[in-house]
């Protein structure tokens, strides 16, 4: 027989195995298949969901979720429930029609009721609507998915006079069996019970409630001393909250208190302020070129577009600490220990329902863990924080989950939400470190032993170097960075110099550790990820300089002066900063001093780093008018003897000048904490110092109302 020339319209057959794929392939874990379970629940306005394990002891153990919902007519499961990929709920989400309890659905794929087939072969589905007859639907997965195709694959469904659902009753009951796992541990029962407790938000005030609750019957006392979350985050030394909504910022800190030791507690309400933001930088504190420089306007302040199509964000987080001191003061260090290991991270929820995986112990969706590692007595890692952000479901529609139900599709919303999460962040290890700084004066702990330990960041690029199978090329380069990294420290405590003094290291080798990691992670070019490496070598050679001081010889202030201008010359275009210079003009005459030029010059770099970026803080809309403004000169008439003098029109210092010197601390939401202190490091083995004088000590002009600082040389005249 002749096929050719033949014309016909042939539908697509799918196989009866297509369930099966849907339930066991597209959800990834038995944890994320009750997730789905509980979330068809919630949008059936359920207000209590039980999940039970039953019969665990036996060879045929039974799960059973039962909810308190709308319950389902005969014609629900007809034209929606046995639909796959029914689009009633996007619909619905999409329309913002809501629910009896005002809710919008988060079920939007129709493919979440085959979630299922994850955890058992053999289900019995027991529902009923208002006034209706209660229906039955008895399924065996493995004898469906052997028919050939989809629509050979025939469910029976019964309708009954209500037995289990009498009365004015609804809802609907779920009991699977001939489960895939048949065994089930103490440890595993532990950790469902955790991930399903945690399905609804503890910490929101919604008047619709949402209460989940697992129950083990032939094993109570499994599930019965789990800690209460509410007693253990009481004991947590730190409270913080934020809400950012159309362009404001609103936080609330609070230091509760130790006891045992005598530290007051301490408690800030900010109302309406800017929420600032981390940058991308385009010079290091040496004036080194760090790759291509932005045309497009960078924003230190988070405005009205970076929450389109997120809305309004919500975080509520409770910081510990994990100093064995404090722990022990806490009680049951131990017990603490091992809730902050279970539960440690921060959580999204969104209309109260969690969106997994963030969260879980194997995930740090904000990068908590890098940034503590570059930083390390600032910055706050996941297992000490039990945190959670609050999203609106109808105002984040920009933020969308990935099919497979592990988070958000990495898009622009995403990274704007990660940026808004980690500025309030920010806020938070700011101020912590300031009760930790004084704990530490009073328990005697004058440094954290972790300021003069850099093998963790380096350790971590190994690791991501093993994973992407570049161990060959990059060890010998992480390996010799350590060799360096370790001589350098020897040499350091041989000439008596604390150990603060590697905090200058972290500041150039955290840049060095992140970009190095996020490039491999990005699958950047083997070539293009050996010249990061090397580059982090570099800047640990770069340091002998400073150890032997520098080179000191005579050297003119105003070409200084002169040389730091240019090389920031594209960053006062692109800022639309004005540069005001009176030391720069011809007829100002030179004063020479004996100092090292390259280390003066990263000095002066990182003020004007500094000075742009706080600029941009208090006139985030400065484009074209020159509302930012600096003021360079020489100053011979300062008490002290002559000094430079850097001043601007930005939001001013709002700390003393002894903690601005201090190492690791900036309210720079991706500030190391050691600009100044470098800056102060390198100006006193010049013979000279830094220097905070107000306005008129300075002779600065009017206009310049914001941060005055002044790199102060000795009193021995012109050279």
């Amino acid at each position: 027989m002749n096929d050719h020339g033949i014309v016909v319209q042939l539908p697509f057959r799918p196989r009866a195995r297509l369930l099966q794929l849907l339930g066991d392939q597209l959800i990834g874990t038995p944890r994320l298949a009750i997730f789905e379970l509980v979330k068809n629940a919630y949008d059936a306005d359920a207000e209590t969901v039980i999940v039970t394990l039953r019969e665990l002891n036996s060879d045929n153990p039974v799960i059973i979720v039962e909810d308190d919902g709308d319950g389902m007519t005969l014609s629900i499961i007809r034209d929606i429930w046995l639909v796959p990929a029914h689009d009633h709920r996007e619909l619905q989400r999409k329309a913002l029609n809501r629910t009896r309890l005002h809710r919008l659905p988060l079920g939007e794929k129709g493919v979440g009721r085959f979630a299922v087939h994850k955890l058992g072969d053999r289900i019995e589905l027991v529902t009923r609507a208002k006034g209706q007859p209660e229906c039955v639907v008895n399924i065996d997965w493995s004898a469906l998915i052997e028919k050939q195709f989809l629509s050979d694959a025939e469910v029976s469904v019964q309708t009954r006079e209500p037995t289990v659902f009498t009365g004015s009753k609804t809802g609907t009951i779920l009991t699977i069996s001939n489960l895939r796992e048949k065994q089930w541990t103490r440890g595993e029962i532990r950790r469902l019970h955790r991930q399903i407790t945690s399905i609804a938000s503890p910490f929101s005030n919604r008047s619709d409630q949402f209460k989940t609750e697992l129950k083990v019957p032939d094993h109570p006392d499994w599930v019965s001393d789990v800690p209460d979350v509410n007693i253990l985050l009481k004991r947590a030394p730190w409270y913080f909250r934020f809400s950012f909504e159309n362009g404001f910022f609103e936080w609330t800190y609070e230091f509760r208190g130790i006891t045992g030791i005598k530290l007051a507690p301490r408690k800030i309400h900010e109302q309406s302020g800017p929420l600032l933001i981390a940058q991308e930088r385009d010079i290091d504190i040496f004036g080194t070129n760090q790759g291509n420089k932005s045309v497009k306007h960078r924003k230190a302040t988070a405005d009205t577009t970076m929450s389109e199509g997120i809305g309004i964000v919500k975080g509520e987080f409770y910081v510990f600490d994990r100093d064995r001191e404090i722990l022990n003061k806490l009680g049951d260090s131990q017990f603490v220990q091992n809730f902050l290991d279970e539960n440690g991270g921060v959580r999204v929820y969104r209309d109260i329902i969690r969106v997994y995986n963030y969260g879980e112990p194997g995930d740090d969706w904000l990068g908590l863990d890098l940034r503590r590692v570059n930083s390390p007595t600032r910055n706050i890692s996941r297992n000490i924080v039990i945190g959670a952000i609050d999203l609106s479901l109808e105002q984040s529609q920009m933020l969308t989950e990935k099919t497979n139900r592990e988070g958000f599709v990495e898009n622009d919303a995403y990274r704007r939400l990660r940026k808004i999460v980690l500025g309030a962040i920010s806020v938070l290890e700011i101020e912590r470190k300031i009760d930790k700084e004084s704990i530490r004066a009073l328990t005697g702990k004058g440094h954290d032993p972790e300021e003069a330990n850099i093998k963790q960041p380096l350790q971590s690029l190994r690791e991501v170097a093993k994973k992407h199978n570049l161990s060959k090329e990059l060890d010998p380069l992480i390996n010799k960075a350590e060799k360096n990294y370790n001589e350098m420290r020897d040499t350091m405590l041989r000439a008596g110099l604390s150990g603060m003094g590697l905090a200058v290291v972290f500041h150039e080798i955290e840049q060095g550790v992140r970009v190095l990691h996020d490039a491999i992670e990005a699958g950047r070019s083997l070539e293009s990820v050996q010249v990061q490496a090397r580059e982090l070598v570099r800047i640990l050679d770069g340091f002998s300089e400073l150890l032997r001081k520098g080179e000191q010889r005579s050297n003119s202030i105003k070409h200084l002066i002169k040389r730091a201008r240019d090389i920031n010359r594209v960053r006062f275009r692109n800022h639309e900063v004005k540069l005001i210079c009176p030391a720069l003009e011809e007829n100002v005459p030179d004063v020479k001093r004996e100092f090292a030029f390259g280390l003066l010059l990263g000095a002066l770099n990182n003020l004007l780093d500094n000075a742009f970026y706080w600029l941009q803080v208090r006139w985030p809309e400065g484009q074209g008018q020159y509302k930012r403004k600096l003021y360079i000169n020489i100053e011979n008439d300062f008490a002290e003897g002559m000094a430079i003098i850097v001043a601007d029109n930005g939001p001013g210092f709002q700390d003393n000048p002894e903690r601005l010197t201090r190492p690791f601390f900036s309210r720079r939401p991706d500030g190391m904490g050691v600009g100044l202190y470098y800056t102060n490091m390198v100006m006193e083995l010049n013979g000279g110092r830094l220097a905070f004088p107000d306005a008129q000590e300075a002779n600065v002009p009017e206009g310049f109302d914001g941060a005055v600082l002044a790199l102060v040389f000795d009193t021995g005249g012109n050279k």
